[in-house]
């Protein structure tokens, strides 16, 4: 089974300018905070996880053509109907028609504050030794593969250094697919820009990455 993602851009050629936003301005209309809060409350009914939506949201193949929300939106809509939860009439209709699908919790509109100050923590505890140490020259995973991962396309194959250990931490990639948590040891690798992007990088510039160990080997 192929699997596409339409949201590894990091250092792709894109057309038109990046045009950075005021932090303080998180919405541009109503309805993106209307999208938001859609998304926060079917999320955390159980349904799904944070690293499913994920895979929802970058294989939609209209991608590059919405705007963040809308992005939010379609990913949305998409994992519902995989579920039933909602079906397409219903979509069309801007109402429900049918029965609702039960779901494992619900989240109370009094709940949202203590819920999102409380997060969801990634980290779990120690059970195996670290492969790799701090200062220790790796090189990533250099072949594609057919689900979601974190790690992005244009450090594949490149040569970095360990930089920091965080303990291990729920597997993204394990859990995108509903294969469990399958915690691995999580690393920050930093690369240096030219081994990135060859001689035209800018002087001095250096990218991080944190990178689950499965992302990793010895370099030769």
């Amino acid at each position: 089974m192929s699997y596409t993602t339409h949201a590894d851009l990091g250092g792709r050629e894109m057309p038109g300018a990046i045009v950075p936003e005021p932090e303080a301005e998180p919405f541009h209309a109503d309805w993106e905070g209307r999208a938001h809060a859609l998304t926060l409350a079917m999320g955390a009914n159980g349904s799904w996880n944070i690293d499913a939506s994920r895979s929802a949201r970058e294989t939609l193949p209209t991608y590059a053509r919405l705007s963040y929300y809308q992005i939010w939106l379609a990913g949305l809509e998409k994992l519902m109907a995989e579920r039933s939860q909602v079906l397409p009439d219903e979509i069309a209709a801007g109402r429900m028609l049918h029965v609702p699908m039960p779901v494992r919790r619900v989240l109370h509109a009094a709940d949202v504050p203590a819920v999102l100050a409380k997060g969801s923590a990634t980290e779990r505890p120690t059970t195996t030794p670290a492969r790799f140490t701090v200062g220790q020259r790796v090189r990533t995973r250099a072949e594609q593969v057919k689900h979601h991962t974190r790690l992005p396309g244009y450090v594949q194959g490149k040569l970095g250094t360990v930089e920091h250990l965080h303990g291990m931490h729920v597997f993204a990639d394990a859990h995108a697919q509903g294969l469990g948590e399958q915690p691995q040891w999580l690393y920050t690798v930093v690369f240096d820009g030219v081994d990135l992007w060859g001689a035209g990088a800018e002087p001095g510039l250096r990218v991080s990455v944190d990178a689950w160990e499965s992302y990793l080997t010895e370099a030769a």
